[in-house]
C-alpha cells in the first residue's frame, strides 16, 4: 500500500546519514536550521557499521594478540595465545558499533533532527521523493504531529523541500573486480571482510592501499598466511616513498608476502578457498592458494537511483558529483551541496574530511562565512602494524609542485623510546629550503595514529622548523623524534647532527 504524506519543506534536506551527512545535519541543527535526514540504512553509515569503526576495534585486538607474541620473543614473559574466541570478539566490536550508533542516534535527536527513513530520489533542483518510508526516528526526536513532517505507519512516500540548501551525502560502495563476485565466504569485499566467518587459515589481498594493508596486518596478527597484491610500483602508493618502503619492511618483518608492482591474471573458486594466478613485478607467474580472496581495490561513488538528471546534476566520468564552487562545495545547481564519498579528489574520502565538509556545508546554509576545507593539512592513517601517518606533501610530490625543498628523516630507533618499541618506523620532514614553510610531515611506527596531530597543526598553520623547535618535547617519548627533526633543519640539532 502506498500512503501520499504530502509536501513537506525543512530549511536543509540531508541525504544519506554517514559522517558527511549527519555532520551536516548536527551542525545546520545547532545553527537553528531545521534539518530533514534522509536515510536507507542505520545512520552512522559504512564508516561506523562497516568501515571505520569495526575494523579499528578488530585491529585493537590484533595488537593486544601481538603483545603476547612480542612479551614472549622479547621481553621474557612466558605468556601465549592459546585461541582466539572470535564469537567473544565480534560480540564485543558489535557492543562498541552499537553504542557508537545509540549515540549519533542521540545527538541527532538532541538537536531536533527529524530522521527519516527510505530511499530518496530528486525530483527537482531541491525536492525529493522518499519512499519505503517507516517511522524508524533518533529516539525522542521529533516524529508524528511534528511542524513540517507527517509520517504513516506503514511504507509509503514522502515529498520534501528544502528551503536553503539539498546536500547530497550518498557515500560509497566497494569496487569489485570481473569475474570476482563477493560471496562473503571465499570471496569479500572490504565491507564484509570482518563478518565473514571465522577467520581464515590464508588469505589473498588484492589492493596495497590504506584498506588492504590494514586487512593483511589484521589477518597476520590472527595467524593467517597472508600475501598482498598491489598494481603499482609500492603499497600506499599516494604516500611518499619512504613512507612505503618503511611500511613494506615492517609487513615482511612480520612474515607478509608484500607483492608491489603485481598484478591479479585470473582466479578460480574453490570449495573452500580460491587458486589465483599473480604476475609478479619480476614478470613471474606465481600460483596462490588461500581460504578467502579480499577485493580491495578502492571505492566507488553511489549515485544509483538518485535521480540526478531530475536536479540538472550529472556526474564526471568515475561518477563523481563535482561541485561548482569548492570553497562551498557546490554544485552547479544553486543550493545544492556534496559531500563526503561523493567528491572526487582533492576530497579525501575519509570520514574525518567529511567532517569537515558537512560543517562547512551547514555553515555556508545558514548564512555563515566558513573556511574552504584544505585538504591538504587533513591527516591520512593507516592502521596497519606497523601503523602510517602523514600530513601535507610527499619529497617528490613537492619538487614536482616546483618547491625548494629540506629534507629530514630520522629512525624511531634513534631514541630511546623507540628502541623499547622495537618496532623501527622514523620521522620525515619536508619543508622549504632555507628554513621555509612546513610541507608535509611522513611518520611511520607504532602508535604514530597518534602522533600525527602535531604534524596536522604544524602543516595547517605554516609554521617553521625554527617555531617547532622552540618547543620542548617529552623525554622518553616517541614524538621526541619529532622535535629532533625540527630541531635539526632549524640548525639547532641535539642528537642529530
Amino acid at each position: 500500500m502506498t500512503i501520499d504524506m504530502g509536501i513537506n519543506t525543512s530549511d536543509v534536506i540531508v541525504i544519506g546519514g554517514g559522517t558527511g551527512g549527519y555532520s551536516t545535519a548536527l551542525r545546520a541543527a545547532h545553527l537553528g536550521l531545521d534539518v530533514t535526514l534522509v536515510e536507507r540504512d542505520k545512520v552512522g553509515g559504512t564508516c561506523l557499521h562497516r568501515g571505520c569503526i569495526p575494523s579499528k576495534a578488530m585491529l585493537h585486538a590484533a595488537e593486544l594478540v601481538d603483545g603476547v607474541a612480542e612479551a614472549r620473543e622479547r621481553w621474557g614473559v612466558k605468556a601465549t595465545v592459546d585461541s582466539v574466541d572470535w564469537g567473544a570478539l565480534v560480540a564485543t566490536r558489535d557492543d562498541i558499533v552499537a553504542r557508537n550508533h545509540k549515540g549519533v542516534e542521540a545527538h541527532l535527536a538532541h538537536a531536533g533532527v527529524r530522521v527519516v527513513r527510505g530511499s530518496a530520489r530528486l525530483t527537482g533542483a531541491r525536492t525529493v521523493r522518499v519512499e519505503s518510508v517507516g517511522t524508524d526516528r533518533a529516539p525522542g526526536g521529533r516524529t508524528e504531529g511534528s511542524p513540517g513532517v507527517r509520517t504513516g505507519s506503514a511504507p509509503g512516500v514522502l515529498d520534501l523541500t528544502a528551503r536553503r540548501a539539498l546536500v547530497l551525502a550518498t557515500g560509497s560502495r566497494p569496487r569489485t573486480l570481473p569475474g570476482l563476485d563477493p560471496d562473503g565466504r571465499r570471496v569479500v569485499t572490504s565491507d564484509d571482510a570482518l563478518f565473514a566467518p571465522g577467520l581464515p587459515a590464508s588469505v589473498l589481498v588484492l589492493g596495497g592501499g590504506a584498506i588492504g594493508v590494514e586487512y593483511a596486518s589484521f589477518h597476520r596478527s590472527m595467524g593467517a598466511e597472508v600475501t598482498l597484491v598491489e598494481a603499482a610500483d609500492r603499497i600506499v602508493p599516494l604516500e611518499d616513498a619512504d613512507v612505503s618502503r618503511h611500511l613494506t619492511r615492517g609487513l615482511k618483518k612480520r612474515g607478509i608476502d608484500v607483492q608491489a608492482g603485481a598484478r591479479l591474471l585470473d582466479a578460480e573458486l574453490l570449495e573452500n578457498g580460491v587458486r589465483a594466478r599473480v604476475r609478479t613485478a619480476r614478470g613471474e607467474t606465481r600460483t596462490v592458494t588461500a581460504e578467502r580472496l579480499l577485493v580491495a581495490v578502492g571505492r566507488a561513488p553511489v549515485t544509483d537511483g538518485l535521480g540526478l538528471d531530475a536536479a540538472g546534476l550529472t556526474t564526471d566520468e568515475r561518477g563523481f558529483v563535482v561541485p561548482a564552487d569548492w570553497d562551498q562545495l557546490e554544485t552547479a545547481v544553486p543550493g545544492v551541496h556534496v559531500v563526503g564519498d561523493l567528491l572526487p579528489p582533492p576530497s579525501l574520502g575519509l570520514a574525518h574530511a567529511s567532517f569537515a565538509e558537512g560543517l562547512l556545508v551547514a555553515e555556508t546554509a545558514a548564512g555563515l562565512e566558513s573556511p574552504p576545507v584544505d585538504y591538504a593539512a587533513v591527516p591520512r592513517v593507516t592502521y596497519s602494524s606497523p601503523q602510517t601517518a602523514s600530513v601535507g606533501l610527499g619529497e617528490a610530490e613537492a619538487r614536482a609542485r616546483g618547491h625548494e625543498v629540506d629534507v629530514n628523516t630520522m629512525p624511531l630507533t634513534a631514541v630511546a623510546k623507540g628502541m623499547v618499541h622495537g618496532q623501527g618506523g622514523m620521522v620525515k620532514v619536508v619543508a622549504e629550503a632555507g628554513g621555509g614553510q612546513v610541507l608535509g610531515v611522513h611518520l611511520v611506527g607504532p602508535n604514530v595514529s597518534e602522533m600525527i596531530a602535531e604534524g596536522q597543526l604544524v602543516v595547517g598553520w605554516d609554521a617553521e622548523p625554527s617555531d617547532v623547535a622552540r618547543h620542548v618535547h617529552a623525554h622518553p617519548t616517541l614524538s621526541e623524534a619529532v622535535g629532533e627533526v625540527f630541531l635539526t633543519l632549524a640548525g639547532r640539532g641535539l642528537h642529530q647532527q
